[in-house]
């Protein structure tokens, strides 16, 4: 799809073809088919996780540029992996992390306090290391959830964080431009990572969601990366979040 001619600024087809992408939290999940999608759309490819051997199967499949192996929620680490790029780049997407369910009765205030911390950390450090970085017209793209706006047991935490991050991220958009700040709040999506938490209650869910969301079906990482691309081909979208859950908060629970 594209504009009509005469209309500046407002191509929307998937063309990376010469951009530049670093997706942090590449090896899994959104992230690794976001990267996917980057190298469809004809993009370059930064790749940044933290387990080095899944790293390298991803880089095996996608050819990036470079690839850089450590724990995204530090800041130092983030300081210097910005700072040793060789060049600009276009964009930079943030799927590393996960969400944290504590009931308060069985409440780690230190764990509680360490996962608040390690994801406004990384939020902040990819903001402020990243200036100078990212070209004009370019995103930062991080990811939150929608599951937290409704309140629940065990939610306290989530629901924390699904609040502040599109503030912040309304801000940052100021802050940084005319680089652009993005949140994708994305509900319940068959990563890996879900499998993890939920384990032998994984396809229990899924029917679920497959008979009660509006969209019939439920979402995947390449749901999530589509909409990412987008996100970093369409430079008029800054300082918003984008929601995308099926449906799910429709549902009356």
């Amino acid at each position: 799809m594209t504009a009509a001619p005469g209309l500046p600024g407002t191509r929307l087809q998937p063309d990376l073809t010469g951009r530049t992408v670093v997706v942090i939290g590449a090896s899994a999940g959104m992230g690794l088919e976001t990267a996917r999608q980057v190298r469809a759309c004809g993009g370059r490819l930064v790749l940044v996780a933290r387990n080095p051997d899944r790293l390298q199967h991803a880089a095996d499949e996608l050819h990036p540029l470079s690839t850089a192996a450590f724990d995204a929620t530090d800041t130092d680490s983030l300081r210097r992996f910005f700072e040793g790029l060789p060049g600009p780049v276009d964009h930079v997407m943030v799927t590393a992390g996960a969400p944290s369910y504590m009931p308060l009765a069985d409440m780690d205030l230190a764990a509680a306090r360490r996962d608040v911390d390690q994801r406004f950390a990384t939020t902040l450090g990819v903001a402020v290391h990243s200036r100078g970085k990212v070209r004009a017209g370019g995103t930062l793209l991080f990811i939150g959830g929608t599951g937290g706006r409704r309140p629940g047991v065990g939610m306290s935490v989530v629901s924390a964080l699904t609040a502040a991050l599109p503030a912040l991220v309304a801000n940052l958009a100021l802050e940084l431009a005319p680089v652009r700040a993005n949140l994708i709040a994305a509900g319940f999506v068959d990563t890996p990572l879900s499998a993890s938490l939920l384990g032998e209650q994984l396809e229990t869910r899924r029917q679920e969601l497959r008979s009660t969301l509006p969209i019939r079906r439920v979402v995947g990482p390449a749901d999530i990366a589509a909409l990412a691309v987008h996100i970093m081909v369409n430079d008029a979208l800054t300082g918003a979040t984008y929601d995308i859950d099926g449906g799910q908060q429709l549902i009356a629970q």
